[in-house]
């Protein structure tokens, strides 16, 4: 007899924030679409794989990396540091500006087997090289290029990217800022913040920000965080309640575990759970988002709250859930990302401190049904 489904993961627990399901069932695929999900579907197809034992999520969405690989010193691969670690779209936070837009949309956007976006940076320079501030002269933010960019590419930008640190910014901060605003503004776009060593505490960078926008590095041990001791800050607590989200966004140099612990003991979970992942760090501390997410776990975000991070929420934030990205329904696309959990490794935050924690991994990715080559994980002994 035919059978009805071209492929069925079986026996795994799939959780899928979206739709509120956590339980363990099967999913059933034609060509790149997922048929149907529910209990005994394997009878039925014809090739089946067992997920027993594995967490079957929706294919991970990045909210915050650096992928402009060949022309910035920061861009890590996109297809071998996501893709293949279970990453089915991501979101480039700035490391392209107008002048170098085409050129991102040519090698990157395009060729690459996975959906890219991206906040576009609002210098025209992008972030070419972490050694040199992209906005210390002020005079490279061009609100006209930065406007034009966005609106000759709606599929790919979603948003605006400034860093407000000292050595990239100057004594410019407020102005640039100010500017910026006003660019998201006439776009219709969110304004993604990179906070940590600004020369202003926190909360008055806050006070400028729109519902929408979003903070980045919100655990970080530089300078000027959201803590207050073992408090979150009232100024950050105000400004999630009228809509500023905020996104892990790991780095090389912006996850503090202690930082993170305490914030999330609190119960102040980041609204996106990012890896920020560049060719700085992907071989270590970073990794990928799945480590970025273990060390989250092990800090006290619970399993499905970091699954939401890294599904869901990224994908509705970049408009990609109107795509079928971030969830697992019944006629959208098969991108599915299926994980297990290893044994425990020492783990380490980007100022060296490290955890002992288990570590999830991916053994099986789908990006429109199709299976991805799988990169071993960067951290194992060579």
């Amino acid at each position: 007899m035919p059978t009805r489904y071209d492929h069925v993961l079986t026996g795994g627990t799939v959780i899928d924030p979206a739709s509120g399901t956590h339980d363990r069932l099967d999913v059933a695929i034609n060509g790149s679409t997922i048929a149907a999900i529910g209990p005994g579907l394997a009878a039925d197809a014809a090739r089946v794989t067992s997920c027993a034992g594995s967490l079957v999520l929706p294919g991970l969405v990045e909210g915050h990396t650096h992928i402009f690989q060949y022309v910035s010193q920061v861009g890590a691969p996109p297809e071998e540091a996501h893709l293949r670690r279970g990453v089915v779209a991501a979101a480039d936070a700035g490391t392209a500006g107008a002048s170098t837009f085409p050129a991102f949309r040519k090698l990157i956007v395009e060729p690459v087997d996975m959906r890219v976006v991206s906040f576009l940076n609002v210098s025209v320079l992008g972030l070419i090289d972490f050694r040199f501030g992209e906005l210390l002269n002020p005079d490279t933010l061009v609100a006209d290029d930065a406007l034009e960019t966005a609106a000759a590419n709606p599929d790919v930008v979603r948003g605006f990217k400034i860093r407000l640190s000292e050595d990239v910014v100057g004594e410019q901060w407020e102005t640039l800022l100010k500017k910026s605003l006003t660019v998201a503004e006439q776009a219709g776009l969110p304004l993604m913040v990179h906070i940590g060593e600004t020369s202003e505490p926190l909360p008055v960078v806050l006070s400028y920000l729109r519902p929408g926008d979003v903070v980045a590095h919100c655990y970080t041990g530089k300078p000027h965080g959201i803590l207050d001791g073992d408090t979150v800050l009232p100024a950050v607590l105000e400004a999630r309640d009228r809509g500023v989200l905020f996104d892990s966004a790991h780095g090389r140099s912006n996850l503090s575990f202690e930082i993170a612990r305490r914030a999330i003991a609190s119960g102040f979970l980041p609204d996106v759970l990012s890896s920020d992942t560049s060719a700085r760090n992907w071989r270590g501390p970073v990794f990928d988002l799945l480590t970025s997410m273990s060390k989250l776990i092990a800090l006290g975000v619970p399993l499905v709250e970091a699954v939401t991070r890294a599904t869901v929420r990224p994908a509705a934030l970049l408009g990609l859930d109107a795509e079928g990205y971030g969830r697992l329904s019944v006629g959208g696309p098969a991108h599915i990302t299926v994980v297990t959990e290893t044994d425990e490794v020492e783990l380490p935050d980007a100022a060296g401190n490290t955890i002992v924690a288990p570590r999830l991994e991916p053994t099986l990715v789908l990006h429109d049904g199709g299976a991805v080559e799988i990169t071993p994980w960067r951290g194992l002994p060579s």
